[in-house]
């Protein structure tokens, strides 16, 4: 199959990469771009473990064309870190163990990252509801909840108040 030329932007920097139509943006994101924090979980939108944003919208780059994302923003967990610090969600993670494995974490992070982007005090009914779409396979979810409730309060008050 015949490469086409396409031109990505990613955490901020603007890539031109020669790529097969039918790639995934899972796959140029790890492959050709070397960025390794969104996972493949399943290949079939029912895990969140990949989840990007493409123009600050939560989306499951296992099964979006990258070519179809050619002049929109894209980011990553690695472009999260806000001036080479953690983001609030990623502290808050830490503090309150809201990871286990960490395989799903930063999928469950991206989300996060687009319901605060749209509601910056989303009800816990909110939280659960745009993260119904990712699945942690060895925790409660309660740990990851406060964690989320902390990052919440730490945007809104500028710092986060672990345990």
């Amino acid at each position: 199959m015949k490469k086409e030329l396409v031109e990505l932007k990613v955490n901020g920097r603007t890539y031109e990469l020669a790529i097969e139509p039918s790639a995934l943006l899972l796959d140029v994101l790890r492959q050709d771009l070397r960025l390794t924090g969104s996972k493949r979980g399943c290949d079939e939108s029912s895990c969140g473990a990949c989840t990007v944003l493409v123009d600050g919208v939560a989306m499951m780059s296992c099964t979006l064309l990258a070519a179809s994302c050619q002049g929109q923003e894209i980011t990553t967990i690695e472009g999260v870190s806000e001036h080479g610090s953690l983001a609030a969600i990623q502290k808050a993670y830490g503090d309150w163990g809201g990871a286990q494995c960490g395989f799903c974490t930063p999928g469950f992070m991206m989300t996060v990252k687009s319901l605060l982007a749209e509601n910056p005090d989303p009800s816990d009914a909110e939280v659960r509801m745009a993260l119904s779409s990712n699945l942690c396979r060895c925790t409660g979810y309660s740990q990851m909840y406060e964690a989320i409730r902390s990052a919440i309060a730490a945007e809104q008050q500028g710092a986060i108040s672990p345990k």
